[in-house]
Order: C-alpha cells, then sequence, then structure tokens
C-alpha cells in the first residue's frame, strides 16, 4: 500500500479548522464571555418560508407509494435544472438545462471538476484565494502558479500574456476579499483564455449579492465564455442552504477539447462518484427561484447588506483600509499598527471577543489583511463593529 505523497505537501489543518480549535480553546476557558463570530461564512437567517412548504409538500409525497421518489437523477431533476435555466434567462443568459447540473454545493463541485483534467496541466490561481482550489490541485500534484491581488490592483488580479496556464481560477464576488471583477475585466480573462486554450473555473457563489447592473452575475454574460469556462453556483449564499447542502455547476455544449463536449466527462465522472441530490433538497431548491421566492430569498439578502453597511461605516469612520462589503457578504480590511494575520486574530478574539478570519490562510498576499462576513444578526454586527471601534482607537 502506498499513499498519495502529495496530501503530505498539504497545510496540517483546514483553515477553518485551525480557527474552530482556536476558538473552542478560548471558549472553554471562558465559559461565561459571549463571542460574537464573523470568522466562517455560514449564514444565520432560516430558510424562507416558500422553501419550506415546497421541503414539507415533498416530505409529504415522500410518505406515499405513489409520489415516493428513490434515488435522484445524477444531474438533477428536470424541474430544478429548468429553473436553474429560467434564472440564467433573467440575466440575459442563454443556457439549455442540459447544461445544467445539481450538485451538493459549489466546494464540492470546484473540489471534483480536477478530475476532468490531466495532472500534467499548469493552474493559475490568484492569491489570496479561497483555500479549496489550491488544496485539491496539491492533492492532485499539479505545478500550481500564482498571479497577485494586492491593494494596487484593488485585489482583482489581471491575467499577464507572458504566463501560460491551461486551467484558471476565477470568484466573484470574491472570496475572501469581496472584490468584484468588471464586464471588461472578465472580457480580457474570457480573451486570455481562448489565446491559451485555457478554461476558466468561475466561482460565482455569492453573485445574489450584486446590486450594481453593470457588473456581471454569470461570466457566460461574456461573449466568448462558453467556449473557455465552467461555472459553479451555490444555494447556500443565495438562500441559506448551508444546513441542507445544494448547487450547480454549468459546463456549455461548446466547451470542447480534443473533440471532445467536457460537459459530457463532468456527466460521465458524476454518473459514477455521485449520487445525486436528494428529492426534498430539490424541490426545496426549486422553490427559490418561484416568484414568492425570490421575493423571500432578497430580503433576506437585503438583512445581510444592512449587516456589511454597519461594518463598511465602522471602518470608514476609524480610517481602516478596506475592500468589499457592497456587493458581497466579506469585508476585507487591513491590519493595523503592523501586526500579522494571526495576530490580530488572537488579538481581536482576546480584547473584544470577535472571531475573525486571518488574512494569511488565503495565501501569502493576504497577510496583513483580514476578513469579516456579515452572515450574522444586526444586533450581532453591530455590537461587533462597537468592539472593534473602541478596540482600534485605543491602540
Amino acid at each position: 500500500m502506498f499513499l498519495n505523497p502529495h496530501f503530505a505537501e498539504l497545510q496540517e489543518n483546514y483553515l477553518f479548522a485551525t480557527i474552530a480549535n482556536k476558538v473552542s480553546a478560548y471558549t472553554a476557558a471562558h465559559p461565561e464571555n459571549k463571542i460574537i463570530r464573523m470568522g466562517i461564512g455560514d449564514v444565520t437567517q432560516p430558510l424562507v418560508p416558500a422553501v419550506i412548504e415546497a421541503m414539507h409538500k415533498a416530505v409529504d409525497e415522500m410518505a406515499k407509494k405513489e409520489t415516493f421518489h428513490g434515488y435522484a437523477p445524477d444531474h438533477g431533476y428536470p424541474f430544478l435544472r429548468e429553473a436553474i435555466r429560467g434564472y440564467y434567462a433573467q440575466h440575459g443568459v442563454e443556457v439549455s438545462a442540459s447544461e445544467i447540473f445539481v450538485g451538493d454545493g459549489a466546494k464540492s463541485d470546484v473540489g471534483n471538476i480536477v478530475d476532468l483534467f490531466s495532472d500534467e496541466n499548469t493552474v493559475l490561481i490568484p492569491d489570496p484565494v479561497y483555500p479549496v482550489y489550491v488544496d485539491t490541485n496539491v492533492m492532485a500534484g499539479r505545478k500550481i502558479s500564482y498571479l497577485d491581488a494586492t491593494e494596487e490592483n484593488g485585489f482583482l488580479a489581471m491575467p499577464d500574456e507572458n504566463v501560460h496556464a491551461d486551467i484558471v481560477y476565477l470568484c466573484s464576488p470574491n472570496n475572501p476579499t469581496g472584490a468584484v471583477y468588471s464586464r471588461e475585466q472578465l472580457q480580457t480573462w474570457v480573451d486570455y483564455a481562448l489565446a491559451n486554450n485555457a478554461v476558466i473555473l468561475y466561482d460565482t457563489a455569492y453573485e445574489a449579492f450584486i446590486s450594481d447592473a453593470d457588473l456581471p452575475h454569470s461570466i457566460f454574460e461574456i461573449p466568448g465564455a462558453k467556449k473557455c469556462a465552467i461555472e459553479f453556483c451555490s444555494f447556500s449564499k443565495t438562500a441559506g442552504f448551508t444546513g441542507v447542502r445544494c448547487g450547480y455547476t454549468v459546463i456549455c455544449d461548446e466547451l470542447v477539447s480534443g473533440g471532445v463536449q467536457v460537459n459530457r466527462l463532468w456527466a460521465r465522472r458524476q454518473s459514477t462518484k455521485f449520487n445525486g441530490v436528494n428529492y426534498i433538497t430539490q424541490r426545496g431548491a426549486e422553490a427559490v427561484f418561484t416568484e414568492e421566492g425570490m421575493k423571500q430569498v432578497r430580503g433576506v439578502i437585503a438583512l445581510y447588506r444592512k449587516n456589511a453597511e454597519v461594518m463598511v461605516d465602522t471602518f470608514r469612520e476609524i480610517g481602516v483600509w478596506f475592500t468589499g462589503g457592497e456587493h458581497s457578504p466579506y469585508i476585507w480590511h487591513k491590519v493595523p499598527d503592523g501586526m500579522t494575520s494571526w495576530e490580530f486574530f488572537d488579538y481581536l478574539l482576546q480584547k473584544a471577543e470577535v472571531v475573525g478570519t486571518p488574512g494569511s490562510g488565503f495565501g501569502k498576499n493576504g497577510e496583513g489583511y483580514f476578513r469579516l462576513t456579515a452572515f450574522g444578526t444586526l444586533e450581532n454586527t453591530a455590537a461587533a463593529m462597537e468592539r472593534i471601534k473602541r478596540l482600534l482607537r485605543a491602540r
């Protein structure tokens, strides 16, 4: 027996596991204190009534022989794939239901998509970045090149024509920085991918937070993208499905390599290694795209946006540089006084009892920065911002 040697190249603990361990240790030592958690991007509002009603109905169906559903279709029930197709059409994007693949979340699909590609491919990943992009390619032993996303370029890395890549990861609105690519910037990336015969793996899990009509919700709004991009989205942040798990991947028929349609390979992969998302969850996801469901979901997102406004106002008031917060549930701010990201994490936890995420956990360019999420309650967000304001003003 031989183990995969590339697992030894990973950091010992996943970023958020390390955070959880630190918080658990502090909580055990101070059980009477109230910690406000703004680290992991988990939602706090319940599923909206339209979703709950649809899921209850689906549960009742599962209790009757005539309406019981067993194994789900590998690629998603037709009713949900059609609902997703309709959602794309609202943004002016025409995709067919057969190009949409329902999965159990963007994280899973982003991690598993690499099964389709040779280990000889060169991967280009902006830094800082969501750790899953890096770790899944480290596990496969692929060569990874990093593209600098910095304060100078607004944490929106752009292609270097002198650097060739076969696989490019992009996330917009970005996790962790909250920055959003414009149409012109995405067109530059699409042109780069087409010129290099590369594929863009585009994570748009936070697209529902975009409020500017000039900013794209999907890379497929960009001419040429269907020939060079795969898009991932999730119901977790759109509709609070973090405790339910559902997402979707879109691979258009135009994406072809060596005469093979890539979506055919993904369909084959999913049929072999994935059992599909259960019927109850998919009925709940379908309800998100109804008129009433969208109205209710947008109401919840408005609550998180209000939290983000409170955070934005606080950092502006105390004069700390930040990005995000406007079209994203994340604030990415500069760490004060030359502290490292992890030093600031400990300082914030111990002095203000607020939990965030150290920027260095997202890559070398994240050092000196810190991520806070807007997925709490308004009461907790306001309280956390007051604690941070007092702490930083006292330094």
